[in-house]
């Protein structure tokens, strides 16, 4: 049932989630209603909910153009189902700016592949990474999947190695001229963000320790089988796929080396999540299969969510 309705992509699926997405959204906004003034309010909505739907779009954007999975809805259902382990995220203006950026990157890097180009998608890449980490420092680790997609694809031309530099020093000259003109202290708190904190004892209450349990099942259940049938996929795709999985090792490390630790910095690690997931389940050859999982994966989900309002 739950295949029929997402194994292809059609705009009822596309509706379905954007329904999907508004409701949820306001179920968690109503139960986490504060004082603030009501203009600053709405305007810190109005941004969360651009960029929710702005990761779904994005996302089936970079798997259909990559042709990453099959011509499926599952990318944009787990990255929605993943928005719901954590929906504290929703509130969070700081990670969705930094992670829509790390997308937008991924989304340059990705598309090497077709080696058109390279040094422009190069540059963009590495471009959007650091502007990531202006909102979230250690972002910038993010960086490393740049250079690995140097390696895979291009390599050979010394230039390409440099390109990232260039990028660096175009945000540095703009955030150096921001923080002279009109916050003079933005600079410095940003130098100060680079600390480091391994402890995992952030909890409120359970639910968060079991959405948290919950997510590594998750990741531990998708990530494995995917890494051993990884030279089973298409030879010019296996670059692709190595990307998407370092990206979600280095969203892992974001998540332990970060201050101020909560599930919500897991969100970086969404997007390759959601694209490994889709391929877990597309390369099932078993209905019965891809149904229990969908459905587990749905109730997980539903559960974390209602669990924590």
């Amino acid at each position: 049932m739950i295949t029929s309705i997402f194994k292809k992509s059609t705009p009822i699926n596309y509706s379905l989630m954007g329904i999907m997405m508004v409701l949820f959204y306001f179920l968690y906004q109503f139960n986490c209603a504060n004082g603030v003034n009501l203009y600053t309010q709405m305007l810190h909505k109005a941004l969360s909910i651009v960029l929710l739907f702005a990761f779904l779009f994005l996302s089936n954007f970079i798997v259909k153009k990559n042709a990453l999975t099959k011509n499926s809805s599952y990318t944009i259902l787990f990255f929605f189902l993943l928005l719901l382990f954590f929906p504290n995220v929703m509130n969070n203006n700081s990670l969705l700016l930094a992670n829509f950026f790390i997308i937008l990157s991924m989304r340059r890097l990705v598309s090497l592949q077709t080696l058109k180009a390279p040094k422009e998608k190069i540059f963009d890449a590495a471009l959007w990474v650091f502007v990531a980490s202006l909102f979230h420092f250690w972002c910038i680790l993010f960086i490393v999947v740049v250079y690995l997609s140097i390696i895979f694809h291009v390599s050979r031309d010394y230039r390409n190695w440099l390109i990232p530099f260039v990028s660096f020093f175009a945000i540095a000259v703009i955030f150096v001229l921001y923080d002279l003109v009109f916050d003079k202290t933005a600079l410095n708190t940003y130098l100060q963000s680079n600390a480091m904190d391994f402890q995992i004892d952030y909890f409120k209450n359970k639910y968060q320790n079991l959405a948290f349990s919950t997510y590594n099942v998750f990741i531990l259940f998708f990530i494995v089988p995917f890494i051993f049938t990884l030279t089973n996929k298409p030879l010019n795709l296996q670059a692709s796929y190595k990307k998407v999985i370092f990206s979600a090792l280095i969203g892992i490390i974001i998540f332990l080396i970060s201050t101020n630790k909560s599930n919500e910095l897991l969100i970086f690690t969404f997007l390759p999540m959601a694209i490994i997931a889709t391929n877990t389940i597309e390369y099932l050859q078993n209905k019965f299969q891809q149904e229990i999982i969908l459905l587990v994966s749905i109730i997980c989900g539903f559960f974390c969510f209602f669990s924590q309002l």
